[in-house]
C-alpha cells in the first residue's frame, strides 16, 4: 500500500470515527461493500448497513450482498423502497435516478431517526463526479455523505484497497440497478426490470463476466465487455443468444459491436453535463 493511499485511508477512516454512528446505503457493489466494512471496522455497532429491497435489484447482487455481510460481521438490514409506485420514476425521463436516490434517502432518514443513527453515507467516489448521475442531487438535498469522496478516493484506489483487505468485492464489475437498462422515455416497470434480471442471469449462466442487457421493447441490445465480444460472434453462440431472447419474448437480438461502457443509455441525451455533478473536495 503507498504512503498516499494509506493516507487517503485514513482520512476515510477518520472521517468515519467522527460521525460515530452512520446508516450505510448498502448495495453490495465494490463501492457500497468497501464502505460498509471500513464503516464496521470502525465503527462496530455504530454502523449499520440498509439495502434496498427493490424489484431493481437482482436476486443474485442481493445474495451476493448478504455473504458479504456475514463474512465481515456487519450490522445489516433490508428495506421495501416504493419507487416503482412513484409517477415520476416509472415516467423514466433523465432524472429517474433522482427519484429512486430520494425514496431510498427519505426511508433512511425516518430509519436514523428511529434508531438514533445521526448520518447517512452512501459509496459515491471522485470518478463518480465526471458523469451523468441525478442521483447525487438527492444525497445532497437530504444531506447524505460521501466519505469516500472526501477522502479523494478514485474507483481504482477503492480495488486496490479492497484487494489488501481481501474484500471479494474488489474486482467486482460495476453493477448499476436493472431500471438503468431501460431507455429514457420507455416506462419502468416491475415487469420489464424483472425480464432484463432474467436476460442478463442467462448471460452470467453463459460465463459472460461484463454484460449488460438494453432494454428497446421488441428488441434487445446486448453489451459485453471488450475482450468477451470475439466469444460472442461465433455462429454457435449467436444461435445461443438468439433462442435465450427470442424464448424471453423479444422479436429482435443484437449485438453491440462498442461492447460495454458504462452509462450508455446517456449518450442519447440532448444535453450532457460538460462539469462534475459533484464538487472535488479540496
Amino acid at each position: 500500500m503507498t504512503e498516499e493511499l494509506d493516507r487517503k485511508e485514513q482520512a476515510l477512516f477518520s472521517i468515519l470515527r467522527s460521525m460515530k454512528r452512520v446508516l450505510v446505503a448498502y448495495s453490495g457493489g465494490t463501492d457500497s461493500a468497501y464502505l460498509a466494512w471500513a464503516a464496521g471496522h470502525i465503527l462496530g455497532d455504530g454502523a449499520l448497513a440498509i439495502t434496498a429491497d427493490s424489484a431493481s435489484i437482482p436476486e443474485s447482487h442481493k445474495k451476493d450482498a448478504e455473504a458479504f455481510i456475514e463474512r465481515f460481521g456487519i450490522k445489516h438490514q433490508y428495506i421495501e423502497t416504493n419507487e416503482f409506485e412513484n409517477p415520476d420514476y416509472v415516467r423514466n425521463d433523465a432524472n429517474r435516478c433522482f427519484h429512486c436516490k430520494d425514496e431510498l434517502f427519505t426511508q433512511l432518514k425516518e430509519i436514523g431517526q428511529r434508531l438514533r443513527f445521526e448520518n447517512i453515507v452512501y459509496g459515491v467516489n471522485v470518478d463518480d463526479t465526471s458523469d451523468f448521475r441525478p442521483g447525487h442531487h438527492a444525497a445532497l438535498e437530504h444531506g447524505v455523505r460521501a466519505p469516500l469522496l472526501e477522502a479523494k478516493l478514485t474507483k481504482k484506489e477503492i480495488r486496490r484497497l479492497s484487494f489488501q483487505h481481501e474484500l471479494p468485492t474488489w474486482d467486482r464489475p460495476a453493477a448499476a440497478c436493472l431500471s438503468s437498462r431501460i431507455p429514457y422515455g420507455t416506462e419502468v416497470t416491475r415487469e420489464n426490470v424483472k425480464l432484463v434480471e432474467a436476460g442478463e442471469e442467462a448471460l452470467r449462466q453463459l460465463g459472460f463476466k461484463v454484460y449488460r442487457m438494453r432494454y428497446h421493447e421488441e428488441l434487445v441490445r446486448i453489451e459485453l465487455g471488450q475482450d468477451e465480444l470475439p466469444r460472442a460472434l461465433s455462429i454457435e453462440m449467436a444461435q445461443k443468444l438468439t433462442q435465450i431472447f427470442k424464448g424471453l419474448g423479444f422479436k429482435y437480438v443484437t449485438l453491440d459491436l462498442e461492447g460495454y461502457r458504462q452509462g450508455s443509455l446517456n449518450e442519447v441525451l440532448s444535453d450532457p453535463l460538460s462539469k462534475p455533478i459533484l464538487p472535488i473536495l479540496s
